[in-house]
């Protein structure tokens, strides 16, 4: 029973994909192919490499706070002056080279270096600010792809650094002479990219989009922005998903790390819950 899966980017919610990936494994179904945007492509990129859930699991536990560095950032800072002048006005945001490094020295442990070393199909999408076009990182060869914009050749930690640069907390992530930013921001679920190096089914992970009241602060009406427009943007991408997964967030914020536990149980339990539908879709 083999399926590919497309995570969808979420933040600290991004830890439910790893609870999906869990109940997966427990119940027998072998994913094939992965692919991921933003904190789905952490996710993806360390599965794809080997690593078990629950390893992963007790990695996003362990480094999340340390990745999002919460508090040094002034958020919203500065995009006018790099617009104009490349790199001033980013200084408090975090460079997201501590993820970079992570992911590096965790593919090394594999023997891994660049993403076309490791094996299991994966697709990690980024988008590049200047030209405002989608990249993908990839190790499998392009396939019914007209736009000319697969790249192999990029250190792992690198290709999830570039997915993952979050606007107005990390950096825009540099690479030749390319600009990435996190990859939601045109296509936070990679479900036409997966499915153009994996021919069977493929289903997706999403989260759903929490309501903005009057408490929320500067960073939920952020995140609910991105949602609103990484919804329509998805759609005609989710149509091509032959199975959706939408698991709850109990308006978990982007950086909220107090609620990892309870995220990763909202993924396990959804997966749980649909496991019978997930088995036939694997079968067929």
């Amino acid at each position: 029973m083999g399926i590919g899966i497309a995570l969808a980017g979420g933040g600290i919610r991004g830890i439910a994909h790893v609870g999906v990936l869990k109940a997966l494994e427990e119940n027998g179904i072998e994913i094939e192919a992965i692919g991921g945007t933003s904190v789905g492509s952490i996710i993806a990129a360390l599965y794809a490499m080997g690593y078990k859930p629950y390893y992963i699991y007790v990695l996003f536990k362990k480094y999340a706070r340390d990745i999002i560095n919460i508090g040094s950032a002034p958020i919203i800072s500065g995009i006018g002056n790099f617009v104009k002048n490349k790199k001033i006005g980013f200084s408090g945001l975090n460079d997201g080279t501590l993820l970079e490094k992570m992911h590096n020295e965790l593919a090394e442990r594999k023997g891994f270096k660049v993403i076309a070393d490791i094996k299991m199909p994966l697709v990690i999408p980024a988008v590049d600010i200047q030209e405002a076009k989608q990249y993908i990182f990839t190790n499998c060869a392009q396939r019914n792809n007209p736009y000319d914009n697969f790249i192999t050749e990029i250190e792992i930690g690198k290709a999830v650094r570039a997915s993952s640069s979050f606007p107005a907390v990390f950096c825009p992530c540099e690479f030749k002479n390319h600009m990435f930013m996190d990859g939601g921001v045109l296509n936070n679920v990679p479900v036409e990219e997966l499915k153009m190096i994996y021919d069977k089914k493929v289903i997706t992970v999403n989260f759903e989009s929490d309501p903005v009241e009057q408490n929320s602060d500067l960073m939920d009406i952020v995140m609910k922005s991105l949602d609103i427009m990484g919804n329509k943007i998805a759609e005609k991408s989710l149509k091509k998903s032959d199975m959706i997964l939408t698991v709850p967030t109990d308006r978990t914020g982007l950086l909220d790390v107090k609620k990892l536990d309870k995220c990763y149980k909202f993924g396990y339990d959804t997966a749980i819950k649909n496991m019978d539908k997930i088995k036939k879709i694997s079968k067929s």
